[in-house]
């Protein structure tokens, strides 16, 4: 590891109430919670753990906290704890009270505010803990300090009295509980392995810092109560580690991990090439994932493309190459992420997880060149496998550019350039249209006859979709399927800024649906989809264009009289009770593929945008998905078998 010494930070010791810094009041939250906390769905539900858990991190940054454990209870009710220094309790100067009610009940009142208090703090919104009692039903804080022991409690955001000492302690810490209010949310319960797989990318991204996880909700008795701890010693290394799953061929033993500091901002980078055809690249920003990049992504990819082409040149690698090397072409196959660390950071774009601070982006790529400079000098070995993969990757690309030109070309047979088996909308605008991608002729037959053919265009597919996590680029673009998809869409591939970077500009659907069978086929035809959106149209994902069709397991009944369509065996299982509770003859009917529906029945129980029931995919953490896709996609089986082992039952599929 090449390494630059890190400056000091200097933490200003004395933590009290004058650190407290209020900049506006809470009762805007309680009447528009989506404004603080992006939606009152399952996203924001889980943004209000992330916001206490944020508030424990800080304190492990300012070097007072090691350990923090959260614990999902029974009614979904929330708990964290940390042995952090405790939330200052001591009357703040102007406000009159205490600064721990101050915290809880004030928005954008706390020491992350007061730079002397905190150096960087996470959180993308900032809201704190004060959003969290806001969005409340009931609320505890009890606060471990200075020997003693503090406890105050909310009822929708208001103390139900003042705080006050409890006791004597020898700990130190904050202890917060919380029920969300369900006249707010959509939804209430917690996922585990949502909060799980954000508390090991917290660990990845500080390393040195214990943060465990339980659920302590009921199971059945041949279920093991969910429980983890993750801590990591050696941070983006094993963060790395954990991405290029076994599955996947490395070219050289270990990571490369840089850390160093420029100009008061710390950056640590870590990054492995493997003999894979995509890019995986995660940046964070105060252990935020900007998801859209910024600033820091645009040095790291500066700085490692000035570097290795730099390195090319000198040892005579590129020599005999008859064409330009392409700055994607230094990404390939690479695994990488990018953690730093920015006392006043600004972000922008669709999601407000794209990095704008200017001076960041000349930091890291100069960081970048000095330390892999280093690394390709003193590693000749590795350094020739990374160099003989830029080579491979170019002579790839430049062999792909045929097949995308076919691609994009307008066919002269067609007159349009679509494909000849869509079914397409007569609506040309992007924004009322949707494209169905259906399994099978038979089921796209189906779904032509029922559709809405003023807005909603039927693409059928032949079998199941090349396995893009296995395949280079140009083999990729070469499959009919593939193509189908990119010219149905309307969308092209290169960008004046980027080569390989997806060109939205006439995209012809802002709704891309995808509709299969509802039996094993159906769904690794599903996984397939998803995996090639993922890698290649990550952008669609990203801009909330990707849906899944969700048509019904059963109908329960006969369809020229009194019937009811069931999603799942629960639903089932009800309906036929009540049935019978009613005297009522009862059958029972199970669509294992979409053909077997009438037409008129696909368009009243999948299709129709007044009645169906559509799962949008979003990336709620990427890290978490690439894991995923390269585990269920790849060639190694163990890692697979033992996913499915542990998730298959709560699968709705035939087995």
């Amino acid at each position: 590891m090449s390494e630059i010494q890190e400056e000091k930070t200097n933490v200003q010791q004395e933590y009290n109430a004058s650190n407290i810094q209020i900049l506006e009041g809470l009762e805007a939250v309680r009447k528009r919670p989506a404004m603080y906390i992006g939606d009152i769905g399952e996203r924001g539900l889980h943004h209000l753990v992330y916001e206490v858990v944020d508030n424990s991190i800080d304190e492990a940054l300012a070097g007072y906290c090691k350990n923090i454990e959260v614990c999902i209870h029974e009614g979904n009710s929330i708990s964290v704890l940390d042995d952090g220094r405790g939330i200052p309790t001591d009357m703040h100067p102007k406000e009159n009270r205490s600064a721990l009610e101050v915290v809880l009940t004030v928005l954008h009142a706390g020491g992350k505010f007061d730079k002397g208090s905190y150096k960087v703090s996470g959180g993308l919104h900032g809201v704190g803990v004060s959003c969290v009692n806001a969005l409340s039903k009931y609320l505890k804080v009890e606060v471990y300090r200075n020997g003693k022991h503090y406890v105050q409690e909310y009822q929708y955001g208001k103390p139900l009295y003042a705080v006050k000492e409890i006791g004597d302690s020898d700990k130190h810490g904050t202890y917060v509980f919380f029920t969300p209010d369900d006249s707010i949310f959509d939804v209430t319960t917690y996922k585990y392995a949502t909060l799980s797989a954000r508390l090991r990318e917290l660990a990845f991204l500080n390393k040195g810092i214990k943060l465990s996880i339980k659920d302590l909700r009921a199971v059945n008795e041949d279920e093991e109560q969910n429980a983890d701890t993750f801590c990591s010693e050696n941070g983006l290394k094993d963060f790395i580690a954990y991405l290029d799953t076994s599955n996947k061929e490395k070219l050289m033993e270990d990571p490369i991990c840089m850390e160093g500091e420029k100009n008061g901002i710390p950056v640590e980078i870590a990054l492995q090439y493997n003999a894979s055809f995509t890019e995986n690249i995660h940046s964070y920003v105060n252990n935020i994932n900007t998801i859209e990049g910024g600033t820091h992504l645009t040095g790291f990819r500066r700085g490692l493309t000035r570097t290795l082409k730099a390195y090319g040149e000198n040892s005579g690698a590129f020599a005999k190459l008859k064409f330009d090397i392409d700055p994607a072409d230094f990404r390939e196959g690479l695994t990488a992420v990018i953690s730093v660390k920015v006392a006043e950071p600004q972000f922008e774009g669709q999601t407000k997880t794209k990095l704008g601070n200017s001076e960041v982006e000349n930091v890291v790529s100069q960081l970048m060149g000095e330390m892999l400079t280093y690394y390709l000098e003193e590693h000749p070995n590795e350094a020739k496998r990374i160099i003989d993969k830029v080579v491979t990757a170019a002579t790839a690309r430049h062999a792909a550019r045929q097949a995308r030109e076919l691609v994009q070309r307008k066919s002269v047979l067609s007159g349009s350039g679509l494909p000849g088996k869509l079914a397409d909308c007569t609506c040309k605008d992007p924004a009322q249209c949707e494209l169905f991608i259906v399994e099978g002729d038979s089921a796209g037959g189906t779904a032509k006859k029922g559709r809405e053919v003023r807005i909603q265009a039927i693409l059928p597919l032949r079998g199941k979709i090349l396995n893009v996590e296995k395949a280079m680029r140009h083999h990729i673009l070469e499959n009919q399927e593939i193509k189908n998809i990119y010219t149905a869409l309307g969308v092209t591939i290169g960008t004046k800024e980027d080569s390989q970077a997806l060109n939205l500009e006439k995209i012809r659907y802002h709704k891309i649906i995808i509709m299969t069978d509802a039996d094993v086929d159906g769904s690794h035809i599903d996984t397939l989809l998803l995996t090639f959106f993922f890698r290649h149209m990550r952008e669609l994902i990203e801009l909330g264009y990707v849906y899944i069709a969700t048509p019904p397991l059963f109908m329960v009944g006969k369809k020229d009289k009194e019937h009811t369509y069931c999603w799942t065996d629960e639903e089932r299982i009800e309906l036929i009770k009540k049935y019978q509770e009613q005297g009522k003859a009862v059958e029972v009917q199970r669509y294992k593929g979409l053909g077997e529906m009438d037409y008129d029945q696909l368009w009243e129980t999948t299709m129709d945008p007044q009645k169906r029931i559509l799962r949008q995919v979003t990336i709620e953490n990427a890290m978490e998905a690439d894991y995923v896709f390269s585990m269920l996609m790849g060639d190694d089986v163990p890692p697979r078998r033992e996913f499915i082992e542990k998730n298959a039952r709560y699968a709705n599929i035939d087995a």
